[in-house]
């Protein structure tokens, strides 16, 4: 039996010319990387580039505006002489976006019928102690001082002279009618925060100028209080269709 020396030849490798190209799109400055090696190179300003391969190595072409496209370095493109690698445009597809999911119209008063939203998390659904418990207004803290304060056994054999003396020098009217005030504001200011000011413009033909104004002309009126505290947005938007009306005619705004 005759044994032969055995020979490891070193992989040889060559450099490697070629051209990119696309139909509409810029083909310079696209990256052209031996993912095997490491190396990368770019092309210039007509796609060209030289990069140096052995075979099997893989080459990586990639920007921003191309698919990636990756090509194995077989005998065949090896032994070529030259590459022409034509690259894909790259299309960022977004995801679907349901502009309308509720089917609505834009007008709020045929919208606000049909809309169900679900309920906000709140204190009471999360059933956190003492829920329902109204926070008082700082108006309502300083009558309450201004009347009994908080209540302990001595006030029995001794009554505090504050809510005389606040009483006789007409301090607690005062502070009764900023509660009455504040209340008033804060109902107005609730249905400023239901609807935008574009709603009052669009909708109720209110310039924006004089929508603080029409608030005021709503707030007068007793029903409006009444209104505002059912909550119901329907009822609310009733009452404002024919505040404005009157508001309108009123002002001469028609």
């Amino acid at each position: 039996m005759v044994c032969l020396p055995v020979f490891v030849i070193g992989q040889t490798s060559k450099l490697l010319s070629g051209k990119v190209v696309s139909k509409d799109k810029d083909v310079t400055g696209v990256v052209v990387q031996n993912s095997t090696t490491a190396q990368a190179t770019i092309t210039d300003v007509d796609g060209s580039f030289t990069i140096q391969v052995a075979l099997n190595d893989t080459l990586v072409f990639s920007a921003v505006q191309f698919k990636r496209k990756v090509i194995p370095m077989t005998s065949s493109f090896y032994n070529a002489t030259f590459l022409t690698v034509p690259l894909e445009e790259f299309v960022n597809e977004l995801r679907e976006v349901v502009v309308q999911p509720y089917n609505l119209s834009g007008r709020l008063g045929s919208d606000v019928t049909g809309l169900q939203l679900e309920k906000d998390v709140s204190a009471e659904a999360l059933g956190l102690p003492n829920a329902h418990q109204k926070i008082p207004t700082q108006s309502e803290r300083k009558l309450q001082q201004a009347t009994f304060g908080k209540f302990n056994v001595g006030m029995i054999l001794s009554p505090p002279l504050d809510p005389l003396i606040n009483a006789i020098t007409g301090r607690t009217k005062m502070l009764k009618n900023r509660v009455k005030v504040d209340k008033t504001y804060a109902r107005t200011q609730r249905v400023q925060d239901f609807y935008v000011d574009s709603i009052f413009m669009s909708d109720l033909k209110i310039p924006y100028e004089k929508i603080d104004d029409f608030m005021y002309f709503c707030e007068v009126d007793d029903l409006f209080q009444k209104t505002v505290d059912t909550y119901d947005k329907l009822k609310i938007w009733d009452f404002l269709i024919q505040k404005s009306a009157a508001y309108r005619e009123n002002n001469n705004l028609d």
